[in-house]
């Protein structure tokens, strides 16, 4: 191990002691029954393991930039210190977004110090990869689940249409002959969302080269989200209606997700599949 990786590893280490409340109630928060944050033990994984397999781009060339680097540190103390006197009036979740955020800004500090400007410039993906263990803020979150929830129900609405069956629709709500649906909250698919928007983001970089198809890989994570929320609701309704009612508070319904999550996953992967062939028909050819 060479000094300036001593000197970073050594780094790591003060950050976690500095930050380590915050850092403890983020993971415990994130191993807890809200699945919106389930996704974030994974993230400091995923980017390490993008920062070694680039390893020999990213540090081809690296240096010791104090200035930019301390600026980075104090912003993300400057941070962290806001975060501490507002906690009583942010809530948890806000509370630990900004103080998540702060840990990354430092952190990231130490890496601008340590492997230099260029270093970081060859590794923002990976670093930028990391902004997914903040948690969402409120006020987006909520936003962005209404938005889910009222899309999701306009497509069962219409698959509904489309199979035949008899309903009636008041709001959120399908009435059926035999029971009543609501597109709750939960149904928004919060959390599919969040995971399909970062394999498709992951997919992106590592298999497209045109910046125009990973948007458009991007992009087409809400249709395939709201698709698979609405195809859910319709058969969960349809067999809660016509098979047994108490499929609605079954462990199908709970925990039943994961076939269409699957789907999902292989729509994404056909739409990045056409965007592959497009980029290697674009291909200039060699005489």
């Amino acid at each position: 191990m060479t000094l300036r990786n001593f000197l970073f590893f050594f780094f790591n280490i003060v950050t976690i002691v500095i930050f380590y409340i915050p850092l403890k109630e983020l993971f415990a928060l994130s191993l807890s029954y809200d699945p919106t944050y389930s996704h974030i033990p994974l993230i400091p994984l995923i980017s390490a393991y993008l920062i070694y397999s680039e390893r020999k781009k990213i540090f081809s060339d690296v240096e010791n930039s104090f200035f930019a680097g301390s600026i980075f540190i104090i912003i993300g103390i400057a941070l962290s210190l806001t975060g501490r006197s507002q906690e009583s009036i942010l809530g948890q979740n806000d509370y630990l977004s900004l103080m998540t955020f702060s840990v990354l800004i430092f952190w990231l500090g130490g890496f601008v110090l340590f492997y230099g400007i260029k270093a970081s410039r060859n590794a923002l993906f990976p670093l930028l990869i990391l902004l997914f263990m903040v948690p969402i803020p409120a006020f987006i979150l909520d936003k962005t689940i209404s938005i889910l929830q009222n899309a999701s129900a306009e497509v069962a609405h219409g698959l509904f249409m489309i199979s035949g069956i008899p309903f009636f629709r008041e709001g959120l709500t399908f009435h059926l002959s035999e029971l009543s649906v609501e597109v709750a909250e939960q149904c928004s698919g919060i959390r599919s969302s969040i995971a399909l928007f970062i394999t498709g983001l992951l997919a992106g970089h590592l298999f497209l080269e045109s910046t125009s198809k990973k948007i458009i890989l991007l992009l087409a994570v809400f249709p395939i989200t709201i698709f698979k929320n609405g195809l859910r609701i319709l058969t969960l309704a349809l067999l809660g209606n016509y098979v047994d009612v108490r499929i609605l508070s079954s462990t199908l319904h709970k925990k039943g997700g994961i076939p269409f999550f699957i789907l999902a996953l292989t729509v994404l992967g056909t739409v990045l599949w056409f965007l592959r062939r497009m980029e290697k028909r674009n291909l200039p050819t060699r005489a």
